[in-house]
Protein backbone atom coordinates (compact mmCIF):
# COMPACT_ATOMS: atom_id res chain seq x y z
CA UNK A 1 0.00 0.00 0.00
CA UNK A 2 1.32 3.14 -1.29
CA UNK A 3 1.33 5.92 1.67
CA UNK A 4 2.70 8.78 3.79
CA UNK A 5 2.46 9.00 7.18
CA UNK A 6 3.35 12.32 9.18
CA UNK A 7 4.38 12.64 12.53
CA UNK A 8 5.81 14.67 14.98
CA UNK A 9 3.19 17.67 15.23
CA UNK A 10 2.56 19.55 18.58
CA UNK A 11 2.06 22.15 20.91
CA UNK A 12 5.44 24.14 21.01
CA UNK A 13 6.21 27.93 22.82
CA UNK A 14 7.17 30.90 19.97
CA UNK A 15 11.10 30.38 19.73
CA UNK A 16 10.84 26.65 20.26
CA UNK A 17 11.84 23.72 18.08
CA UNK A 18 10.03 20.73 16.09
CA UNK A 19 10.98 17.98 13.79
CA UNK A 20 8.50 16.46 11.99
CA UNK A 21 8.94 13.21 9.89
CA UNK A 22 6.93 11.70 6.42
CA UNK A 23 7.42 7.95 6.56
CA UNK A 24 6.83 6.31 2.91
CA UNK A 25 5.89 3.07 1.85
CA UNK A 26 5.01 1.03 -1.15
CA UNK A 27 7.27 3.34 -3.21
CA UNK A 28 10.31 4.02 -4.70
CA UNK A 29 11.53 6.62 -1.92
CA UNK A 30 14.39 7.62 -3.97
CA UNK A 31 12.53 8.61 -7.16
CA UNK A 32 10.31 10.76 -5.59
CA UNK A 33 10.57 14.61 -5.29
CA UNK A 34 9.62 15.14 -1.61
CA UNK A 35 8.33 18.34 -0.07
CA UNK A 36 6.52 20.21 2.68
CA UNK A 37 3.17 21.94 2.43
CA UNK A 38 1.48 23.71 5.34
CA UNK A 39 -2.10 25.00 5.62
CA UNK A 40 -3.25 27.34 7.71
CA UNK A 41 -6.80 28.47 9.48
CA UNK A 42 -8.41 30.09 6.75
CA UNK A 43 -5.50 30.14 4.16
CA UNK A 44 -4.72 28.14 1.47
CA UNK A 45 -1.99 25.43 1.03
CA UNK A 46 1.49 26.70 0.69
CA UNK A 47 5.06 25.39 -0.18
CA UNK A 48 7.44 25.03 2.76
CA UNK A 49 9.83 23.23 0.94
CA UNK A 50 11.01 21.04 -2.37
CA UNK A 51 13.95 18.23 -1.96
CA UNK A 52 14.53 16.73 -5.03
CA UNK A 53 16.09 13.27 -5.82
CA UNK A 54 19.65 14.35 -6.14
CA UNK A 55 18.93 16.04 -2.48
CA UNK A 56 18.61 19.84 -4.11
CA UNK A 57 16.11 22.01 -1.59
CA UNK A 58 14.56 25.16 -2.27
CA UNK A 59 12.52 27.11 0.48
CA UNK A 60 9.82 29.29 0.30
CA UNK A 61 10.91 32.87 1.53
CA UNK A 62 9.21 32.90 5.10
CA UNK A 63 11.55 30.06 5.95
CA UNK A 64 14.71 32.20 6.11
CA UNK A 65 16.75 30.03 7.44
CA UNK A 66 15.05 28.38 10.39
CA UNK A 67 13.56 25.37 8.68
CA UNK A 68 15.56 22.66 6.97
CA UNK A 69 14.36 19.71 5.09
CA UNK A 70 16.65 16.42 5.08
CA UNK A 71 15.94 12.65 3.66
CA UNK A 72 16.37 9.37 4.56
CA UNK A 73 16.43 6.98 1.49
CA UNK A 74 17.53 4.01 3.22
CA UNK A 75 14.68 4.49 5.86
CA UNK A 76 12.50 6.04 3.34
CA UNK A 77 12.01 8.93 5.29
CA UNK A 78 11.76 12.73 4.60
CA UNK A 79 12.26 15.47 7.85
CA UNK A 80 11.63 18.78 8.68
CA UNK A 81 12.82 20.22 11.31
CA UNK A 82 11.78 23.80 12.29
CA UNK A 83 13.31 26.18 14.61
CA UNK A 84 12.71 29.76 15.77
CA UNK A 85 9.27 29.17 15.77
CA UNK A 86 6.34 31.59 15.04
CA UNK A 87 2.55 31.86 16.07
CA UNK A 88 2.19 32.32 12.02
CA UNK A 89 3.82 29.00 11.31
CA UNK A 90 1.04 27.04 13.29
CA UNK A 91 -1.03 25.28 10.64
CA UNK A 92 -1.31 21.51 9.65
CA UNK A 93 2.04 19.82 7.50
CA UNK A 94 1.66 18.01 4.94
CA UNK A 95 4.49 15.76 3.01
CA UNK A 96 4.06 15.59 -0.24
CA UNK A 97 5.78 13.24 -3.10
CA UNK A 98 5.86 13.73 -6.39
CA UNK A 99 7.08 11.59 -9.39
CA UNK A 100 5.30 12.56 -12.36
CA UNK A 101 2.08 11.87 -13.12
CA UNK A 102 2.01 9.95 -9.72
CA UNK A 103 1.41 13.08 -6.75
CA UNK A 104 0.84 11.81 -3.25
CA UNK A 105 -0.18 13.10 0.11
CA UNK A 106 -0.34 12.53 3.64
CA UNK A 107 -2.94 13.11 6.35
CA UNK A 108 -1.09 15.89 7.68
CA UNK A 109 0.30 17.01 11.41
CA UNK A 110 -0.57 19.71 13.18
CA UNK A 111 1.76 22.30 14.77
CA UNK A 112 0.64 25.08 17.16
CA UNK A 113 3.16 27.67 18.33
CA UNK A 114 1.62 29.30 21.51
CA UNK A 115 2.89 30.51 24.60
Amino acid sequence: QVQLVESGGGLVQPGGSLRLSCAASGLTFSSYVMSWYRQAPGKERELVGVTSTDGNTIYASFVKGRFTISKDNIKKTVYLQMNSLKPEDTAVYYCNARNSPLNLWGKGTLVTVSS
